[in-house]
């Protein structure tokens, strides 16, 4: 179901965070569920991952991890206020150390000229810190299983790159 490199990295994430002790929550909104479903098709992935929350409408992303209406409102839920309020919402709703979320435009349609098809806002949270280090990804109109995909992969990465050092030098929102 998912490619090489995909698992690669779900196999790194796995590892890692067997090793360090920690478990992990995905909160999804374009990507439906796929980065659990990556991570999860690692064997022994149980040890780390917890739960996905799939918050594809507004209400979901308000009623499972508390992102403020206020947010939706004023930026609407493709936005990194929003990815930033999923990630910290997926701590503070399950007992997990580390939290990946991803809200954006996968297309055909759904885009603007302020919002095209392919922008995705990932973020991830840990428990040690208050906030999220977000990204601002621009994929392009690259089909909708592309933008996924590439959304699978800088997740995948991110969680690599932050979620157990904690050391990146940006800045968490």
């Amino acid at each position: 179901m998912f490619d090489e490199e995909l698992l690669a990295l779900a196999q790194m994430v796995v590892s890692e965070f067997v090793e360090a002790g920690f478990k992990i929550a995905t909160v999804e909104s374009c990507t439906g569920g796929l980065i659990g479903g990556c991570i999860t098709a690692v064997s022994g992935s149980s040890a780390v991952f917890d739960r996905g929350f799939l918050t594809y409408s507004n209400d979901a992303k308000i009623d499972l991890v508390n992102v403020a209406p206020a947010t939706l409102e004023e930026h609407g839920a493709v936005s990194a206020e929003c990815a930033s309020q999923m990630a910290t919402g997926a701590i503070a709703a399950a007992d997990v150390d580390a939290s990946v979320a991803v809200t954006g435009i996968a297309g055909p349609g759904g885009g603007t000229d302020e919002k095209p098809v392919g922008l995705v806002f990932i973020a991830v949270a840990t428990a040690r810190e208050e906030g999220a280090f977000v990204e601002r990804f621009e994929f392009g109109d690259i089909g909708r299983d592309q933008v996924r995909r590439e959304t699978i992969r800088e997740a995948l990465e991110m969680l690599l790159g932050y979620g157990i050092d904690g050391d990146d030098e940006a800045e968490l929102n």
